[in-house]
């Protein structure tokens, strides 16, 4: 070998395709270690950095890491290092690469970021298999994870938000989805239309329009001031420039700064500013709420406790679950509109006060349909009839729905029509039954068929015979619950559900003592819900013998006793409830004269009638009554039949009744000034205030009532 000094070469000869081999390992090595997209770590078995490639992670790039742990060079508090060593060990000891970890670590330039890496940890062996490195493939996956998450989060805004056709409830929605997950805290505020249920606001939002809060949500580290309540105007929603006004007026989100915060709120409240600051509020977004093109309100999102502020897609996602919200809310809002309307028109349909009346003291109980605000067709009535008669009425027409309470009404307003023609509850219910059949062939929609399998009870009194008549179409029977504490259950005759065809309708008649109690009830209870009558009573037996109601003076007890024991009805049955105690009229005041059926005997008639008016004090009745007397009395004895009758009643009214034996109706007309007579009804219909015909199995009876003057006690 030379000792000269002298360059020397070597020349050692290779196979074309051994030259290409090489250059293709070092170029793997290359792109998979050097140029790598990935940030590569190489460990050795005691955990010590060997090798790493140029592409580190910040915070590391002045640093020689060669020898050393993670542990040692890693910045404080950027990683959970006890996890990432266990995630090492981990590997070291099975020799089971982890691939694609999820690792959260804090952004060393910026701490109020979080990062997510997706990490890959490898074994590296021996000739022999033995574990004696670790390499380790790191790649920054923030933007994917935070896309997920927002997903996540609009995925859950979806499913939770307007589950119940609730306005307050759905906003609470909203804010429950954004806290914790997107804010440490939140609240919606709607316009005060809108909180109501009422019609948003349309066209430019004026700057007095109040916003009420309608939700508030916060972490449990928040703090437990109540700021604003629930149901109160917000005061940072109103006044010249508000912040709410601006935002609702140009549609678009407003991001607000700390200062900026105290900036709005000083001016109108001075102690929610110092609070903002107080509890280092740092970042601030209001969204406005709008559906079908209308305001409702707006949504603010509030963090404190995350150290990262809102960014732009935190921007764009509370849009996306705030627009949800907004559909469900409008929804909700529509639907609560809707309800309070049906529900108006349910309560107009109803009597909206109960007559007070000499001969029944009533009360009534209305229960919606499985205790919700839905349209049902029960209905319930007392109509005043003459000579102080009272005909009590339930009734119910099948099924839920506005054309159902539409019908309801139609049929309690023809009971009313048919209860004025002073009809025999037969009468009146087959009367009322050929009214079903004409809905049934009716075209309009809706009401085709929905009356059939109507039920109804008609019952009347009469306070000066305490007689009462009933009949019934379908329904339980009436109960009576004496002064003395029986319970009795008027097994009366009964008919088939009006449209049903069938039997004809029968009456019967029960004798009521003074203080007898009546409870009409609309309950089909759902084990006898087959059975028209519904002969399973023993509930309403039950609730009616509790022993204090008898001589409980009030009926509101027997109204809440009878309601607390109705079985469980069918979902879809409404329930009405009438209860009255009965009272015959007292024997001074009313009388009774049979008359011979002659001409002499009007003057007569009118000397017995105007007598008894100064035993009652009504001699300021005396003209008026004279002629109706008179002209009643006649037509009996020209155009009726033997035997006659005068009553004089005094209830409510004055009224006189003239009663026959003839059928044969009078009618009221105006006479020409050639005729010689025709003029008495019509006299009679200018006198009194109300006036007409009734007819019974013997004959007729024509009434004329008369008002008491002011001064008379009725």
């Amino acid at each position: 070998m030379p000792t000269t000094g002298e360059r020397q070469w070597l020349i050692r000869a290779q196979s074309a395709d051994a030259v290409r081999r090489q250059n293709l390992g070092r170029a793997l090595l290359r792109g998979l270690f050097t140029e790598s997209p990935f940030h590569i770590d190489v460990f050795d078995a005691q955990l010590r950095f060997v090798a790493q490639n140029a592409r580190r992670l910040k915070g590391f790039r002045d640093q020689d890491v060669i020898g050393r742990t993670m542990r040692d060079v890693a910045p404080a508090g950027v990683l959970d290092m006890a996890a990432f060593e266990a995630r090492q060990q981990q590997v070291l000891a099975t020799g089971e690469a982890l691939v694609a970890t999820e690792v959260r670590a804090r952004d060393s330039e910026a701490p109020h970021r979080d990062q997510a890496f997706s990490e890959t940890i490898v074994p590296l062996r021996s000739s022999s298999g033995a574990v004696i490195g670790l390499a380790h493939a790191v790649f920054e996956v923030t933007d994917r994870v935070r896309a997920r998450e927002r997903l996540a989060l609009v995925n859950d805004a979806s499913a939770k938000i307007g589950s119940t056709l609730d306005v307050l409830r759905t906003a609470q929605e909203l804010t429950d989805v954004a806290v914790p997950l997107f804010a440490d805290h939140a609240f919606v505020n709607l316009l005060d239309p809108v909180f109501g249920g009422e019609e948003p606001v349309l066209g430019p939002i004026a700057e007095t329009v109040p916003l009420r809060r309608a939700a508030t949500s916060s972490t449990p580290e928040s703090p437990t001031e109540v700021v604003v309540a629930t149901g109160e105007v917000d005061s940072f929603t109103s006044g010249p420039g508000a912040l709410f006004g601006r935002a609702l007026t140009t549609g678009e989100p407003l991001f607000l700064t700390t200062e900026q915060v105290i900036a709005e709120l000083a001016p109108v409240d001075p102690r929610r500013a110092a609070l903002v600051r107080e509890y280092g509020t740092h970042s601030y977004l209001l969204v406005p709420m709008f559906a079908r093109g209308a305001p409702l309100g707006a949504a603010v999102f509030l963090r404190f406790r995350r150290a990262d502020p809102f960014e732009a897609d935190d921007v764009l996602l509370a849009q996306e679950f705030v627009a949800r919200a907004a559909v469900c809310i409008d929804n909700a809002r529509r639907y609560t509109h809707e309800r309070a309307t049906a529900m108006a028109l349910q309560r107009n349909l109803l009597p909206q006060q109960l007559p007070l009346l000499r001969a029944v003291e009533t009360t009534s109980r209305y229960l919606p349909a499985g205790g919700r605000a839905v349209l049902g067709g029960a209905w319930f009535d007392v109509i005043p009839l003459s000579g102080a008669r009272v005909a009590l009425v339930v009734g119910d027409v099948p099924g839920q729905g506005l054309h159902v309470a539409v019908t309801m009404g139609r049929l309690r307003t023809a009971v009313r029509t048919l209860a004025d023609l002073d009809l025999s509850p037969e009468e009146l219910l087959t009367h009322l039954d050929d009214q079903v059949s004409r809905f049934q062939d009716e075209r309009g929609e809706g009401l085709a068929g929905g009356a059939a399998g109507t039920s109804c009870l008609y019952a009347v009194f009469d306070p000066i015979s305490r007689r009462c008549a009933m009949a019934r179409a379908g329904r339980p029977p009436a109960a009576r619950l004496s002064a003395e504490g029986k319970v009795e259950l008027l097994g009366l005759p009964g008919g088939p559900p009006l449209g049903r065809g069938g039997a004809p309708f029968e009456s019967g008649e029960v004798t009521l003592n003074d203080g007898d109690v009546l409870v009409l009830h609309t309950s089909r209870p759902e084990e006898t819900a087959k059975d028209s009558a519904g002969t399973d009573l023993t509930w309403l037996r039950e609730a009616l013998s509790e022993p204090q109601l008898a001589a409980s003076p009030r009926l509101d007890g027997i109204c809440a006793s009878v309601v607390r024991r109705l079985p469980p009805s069918r979902p879809q049955d409404d329930i009405a409830l009438l209860v009255a105690r009965v009272r015959g009229l007292h024997p001074d005041r009313h009388i009774t004269w049979q008359l011979a059926a002659e001409p002499e005997v009007v003057g007569e008639a009118r000397a017995l009638a105007t007598r008894k008016l100064a035993e009652w004090d009504l001699e300021e009745l005396e003209f008026t009554t004279e002629l109706v007397v008179s002209e009643l009395v006649t037509n009996a004895i020209r155009y009726g039949s033997p035997p006659i009758q005068l009553r004089l009643i005094r209830d409510r009214g004055l009224i006189c009744e003239v009663s026959d034996a003839s059928s044969t109706s009078p009618h009221i007309r105006r006479a020409l000034e050639t005729d010689e007579g025709g003029r008495g009804l019509y006299m009679v219909a200018q006198l009194a205030q109300l006036w007409g015909t009734r007819y019974h199995a013997r004959g007729k009876t024509i009434w004329a009532e008369q008002a008491l003057p002011t001064a008379v006690t009725p």
